[in-house]
């Protein structure tokens, strides 16, 4: 019954809702990069490609911890870089 009532209360909420596995991603990338490997390498391990698409991986530079960790620069240059593999 309480799923039914916050689904009335917000029934577009489900758009903007992040999946468990993008929040899982995200720490691990974050908890990568601490450890001194560069994005473009986190972003090929089989961990991020067997549970992300490309655009969820787009997705996932705009979260705000992952920029925070990152750097606007490495994060900006990365986005370039999917956008590059996915029109080619």
């Amino acid at each position: 019954m309480q799923r039914l009532s916050s689904l009335l209360r917000s029934p577009f909420s489900f758009l903007f809702a992040r999946s468990s596995t993008e929040d899982r991603v995200a720490a691990y990338v974050v908890r990568e990069h601490a450890r001194g490997r560069g994005l473009s390498e986190i972003l090929s391990d089989r961990f991020v490609q067997n549970r992300l698409s490309i655009e969820q991986q787009r997705r996932l530079l705009d979260r705000p911890e992952v920029v925070h960790a990152l750097g606007d620069d490495a994060v900006e240059q990365t986005r370039r870089e999917l956008q590059s593999f996915s029109a080619g």
